[in-house]
């Protein structure tokens, strides 16, 4: 099978999701982990917003110069299917376009409050479930979800292929 077959991107999204989990996480985690998301987009003379939350509670944002209020909402959207779903963004968005539906009109779901897009990561703690979001806006969507992945796998050390 080719890369590019969504059938094998979607079983890769499954398994960065069960690989870039945490044993623990707390506010230094998340303010080490939203600078280097800052940093990395920085170093390719990219403008993002970040925002990293635990059980509700805002533990980084930032949004760097240039970029747009409706990040926020962005975020806020990305975010909302996280929780509902417990997959990334990203996941959602080639689980739909797999099935042949669209990406602005899954059925159950508000486009208004739910957006899939690339961007949004379940910030899971091993053996408890997910508990938040790492949530970039700014790029296009695979290349938000591209940027949370690459330095979670850096910080977790994860050197698997994914």
């Amino acid at each position: 099978m080719k890369r590019d077959d969504p059938y094998v991107m979607l079983a890769m999204l499954v398994r960065q999701e069960r690989l870039l989990q945490f044993d623990v996480f707390n506010s230094d985690i998340a303010l080490e982990i939203g600078l280097r998301l800052v940093r990395a987009a920085r170093a390719r003379n990219q403008a993002i917003t970040v925002d990293i939350t635990r059980h509700g509670q805002r533990l980084f944002y930032h949004a760097m110069n240039g970029t747009p209020a409706d990040h926020a909402h962005w975020i806020w959207r990305k975010s909302n299917l996280v929780k509902r779903t417990g997959h990334s963004s990203y996941h959602v968005h080639t689980q739909v376009t797999v099935g042949g539906g669209s990406i602005h009109a899954i059925p159950t779901l508000d486009p208004r409050q739910f957006a899939a897009l690339g961007g949004a990561f379940p910030l899971t703690i091993r053996g408890s479930g997910v508990a938040g979001t790492i949530t970039v806006a700014g790029l296009p969507g695979a290349e938000d979800h591209a940027l949370v992945v690459g330095v979670l796998r850096e910080y977790l050390k994860v050197d698997e292929m994914l």
